[in-house]
């Protein structure tokens, strides 16, 4: 994964608005729908959208500056290769002990994110909590009397879905931070924010238990054509000025393909139509709407006998 800085092609001093002006431009080039012919569309489209999750995050950000998290949020390992710079001592008969500024560091994680304890060996009071340091401590017992390991620790996965998946429902193939590739299935309808729990995909655990689950949680990637609106869209269309003094119909895409707009003659620039039922899924089973703002163009060459025309009527206007 790369640094996510780079995949947004921003410096590391960049502040909010920079983050959101570079995601929003990246979203419009790299979106699926508009790389339908790109088999790498969906990969590069789900890092841009994990650099952004990380970057508009200011803890997030924050944990990542600081190293504690990597280019995909998952918590990095933690380094014990230098025994806090002093590393052990070898006596004449093997170890002899650990240095009295020698720190053990240990991390759990869990839904409530990463937490971090220290221990400190040396000075002859030898390890505090040892068994929380290396996992001993935290198995917990069966209903026979004995031990059985703790489980590996659960996954929170953001996964990014188009409006048009969302509403007629997809099949996505997901990567989860263990390495594997996973199916999962889109139901229609599904709104943003929904949690799907998949049982045995998490973290694996230290000592042998069952692996943790992993909890994916779906999100509304940004649209190139709309804009959202809670469960509402917006989408603007240009309408000739001739369509808009006579009366008209535009076709106008929709999730589900495309609707034909009626034009009223004197429709006026800024006039907003109401499609019923062509938003995104909303909390009582149905869908919002889509509302199209009409824009009114100009022929694209110069047409003086329109100019002739107005002439006469602001002349007319005037005089009146």
């Amino acid at each position: 994964m790369r640094d996510p800085y780079d995949v947004l092609g921003i410096s590391k001093t960049a502040d909010e608005a920079e983050i959101k002006r570079a995601y929003r431009k990246l979203a419009k080039k790299l979106h699926p729908d508009a790389n339908a012919s790109d088999p790498k569309a969906q990969d590069r489209f789900a890092e841009l959208n994990t650099a952004h999750e990380i970057l508009a995050d200011k803890e997030k950000r924050g944990q990542y500056d600081r190293g504690e998290i990597d280019a995909e949020g998952k918590p990095r390992a933690p380094d014990f290769s230098g025994f806090g710079g002093g590393g052990p001592r070898r006596g004449p008969g093997g170890f002899s002990g650990f240095d009295g500024d020698t720190i053990f560091e240990s991390f759990s994680f869990g839904p409530e994110g990463m937490r971090r304890s220290s221990a400190r060996g040396g000075g002859g009071r030898g390890f505090e909590d040892v068994g929380d340091i290396f996992g001993f401590g935290r198995q917990r017992r069966s209903a026979g009397g004995g031990f059985q390991p703790q489980p590996g620790a659960d996954m929170e996965i953001s996964l990014p879905v188009s409006y048009e998946e969302a509403t007629q429902g997809a099949s996505k193939r997901v990567g989860l931070p263990n390495g594997k590739q996973i199916d999962i299935k889109i139901a229609a309808g599904t709104r943003e924010g929904h949690r799907m729990r998949l049982k045995g995909q998490g973290e694996a655990s230290p000592m042998g238990g069952p692996a943790g689950d992993a909890y994916v949680t779906i999100s509304y990637a940004p649209h190139p054509s709309f804009e959202r609106d809670g469960d509402d869209l917006r989408h603007a269309v240009d309408v000739p000025l001739a369509d808009a003094v006579l009366g008209g119909k535009m076709r106008v895409p929709t999730l589900t393909g495309v609707a034909e707009l009626a034009i009223p003659a004197w429709t006026s620039g800024g006039r907003t139509f109401r499609l019923r039922g062509k938003g995104l899924p909303n909390a009582t089973g149905g869908h919002g709407d889509l509302l199209v703002r009409a824009n009114i163009v100009l022929p694209k060459e110069k047409d003086e006998a329109l100019e002739a025309l107005m002439k006469k009527l602001r002349e007319d206007a005037a005089s009146a």
